[in-house]
């Protein structure tokens, strides 16, 4: 059926979902935000969630982004996530999330949340996998991908790179979960070499200065080639027909560049060389992957993206995180969660039926966020509407 059919016919109520081979089926949330305990069992169709702003919305996609690797989709401090009472200075205690998984090859429960011993707080995830604690947070990858689109990420091409470069590697890390302890290790060695110009400078012994550069020159060209292979194949998935603007990623780094007319190793010799050179706090700044930086052309206008509106800014970004799902689907075999907040808020009537159409097809578990439901009108019986107020849950929905 067209995709620009009227607004308020249910365009997609007589489709043939594809399955979602990858799903949430289940989650409860306990002392999260502001949940004191929430729970909600689903079905494979795309997951909307309607209501004010403030009742809880948001909340709920965080709690399910803790079933990917990190700090969720705000990048929280663990201790920030606890309930709090109005104007309680203390959290009513710590946070979990448990879940459980559907796949083809069965199902699998998560439980996590911050972890305390006694009455110390303590900046540490807990994880358990069908009950058994699991050290590590990488086995989570291995599970499933979980991607995520907020309006916090609106300012992404606003900003400065730190966030680009974040973003690209969360992109990353859903095809090769080590590239995390990469990025890990070379932030670690990277602070290290950094203490050593600062306190000790030319009274170190240089061995020091060289194996942290030995360090940072393997881990560094390893994030450069994982990055830029990422983006290469970005390009050709944002390739897509329909009304999204095609972003065209680019990255920009000197370790990028040199990876371009040259094998591995010898990029490493470079990098631990130009690191020698720039141990002095007077010298040049030292290249590497922290100074690369992730840019958006605008294909059909050729414009930078920073330079477009903000409405085409938000176009463009959608279409690289839809891109990336396929990706996902591609190389995995199974597609994505998405969690998408107020996706569809700035969109117009094309742009959101498009969105809607492209997401059904790609037969992933979707969740989204609005507090206008008239918006997801169009999806009829092919998603599930669940109305939340004040953080309580409700199946069902208004408009008809």
């Amino acid at each position: 059926m067209a995709v620009m059919a009227m607004a308020d016919r249910h365009i997609y109520g007589a489709r043939s979902l594809p399955a979602a081979r990858v799903r949430v089926a289940w989650v409860r949330l306990t002392d999260f935000r502001c949940y004191a305990k929430a729970e909600l069992e689903v079905d494979d169709r795309p997951v909307v969630l309607t209501g004010p702003n403030g009742a809880g919305k948001t909340n709920l996609l965080e709690a399910l982004s803790f079933l990917a690797p990190g700090r969720g989709l705000r990048g929280a401090r663990l201790e920030a996530v606890d309930r709090r009472l109005p104007g309680a200075a203390e959290p009513v205690g710590p946070w979990a999330v448990a879940a459980r998984i559907a796949s083809p090859a069965g199902e699998v429960e998560i439980g996590t949340g911050r972890e305390t011993r006694g009455d110390e707080r303590r900046e540490r995830r807990a994880l358990r996998i069908d009950g058994n604690p699991v050290k590590g947070q990488s086995v989570l990858a291995d599970l499933l991908a979980v991607i995520w689109l907020t309006p916090l990420m609106d300012r992404l091409l606003q900003e400065g790179a730190s966030g680009r470069r974040r973003f690209l590697d969360r992109m990353v890390f859903a095809f090769d979960p080590s590239h995390a302890a990469r990025v890990a290790n070379y932030e670690h060695a990277w602070r290290e070499r950094q203490k050593l110009i600062e306190e000790r400078g030319a009274a170190v012994d240089v061995r020091w200065f060289d194996a942290l550069e030995g360090q940072l020159a393997e881990n560094g060209v390893a994030i450069a080639a994982a990055r830029r292979e990422v983006v290469q194949r970005l390009r050709s998935a944002a390739m897509a027909p329909g009304p999204f603007p095609h972003p065209e990623p680019v990255l920009d780094g000197a370790v990028e560049t040199w990876l371009e007319n040259a094998p591995a190793l010898a990029v490493e010799e470079r990098l631990r060389a130009a690191l020698a050179a720039a141990r002095s706090p007077a010298g040049p700044p030292a290249p590497g992957p922290h100074r690369s930086d992730l840019k958006l052309v605008h294909g059909q206008k050729g414009l930078p993206a920073d330079q477009a509106s903000t409405g085409e800014q938000k176009a463009l970004l959608i279409a690289l995180v839809l891109a990336h799902a396929r990706l996902i689907a591609a190389e995995r075999g199974a597609a994505p969660v998405l969690l998408l907040d107020e996706v569809a808020a700035h969109l117009d009537e094309e742009r959101r039926l498009h969105l809607f159409k492209t997401l059904l097809d790609l037969g992933a578990q979707v969740w989204m966020t609005g507090t206008d439901e008239a918006l997801f009108r169009p999806l009829g019986e092919a998603a599930q509407f669940y109305r939340i107020k004040d953080a309580a849950i409700s199946y069902g929905r208004s408009v008809r």
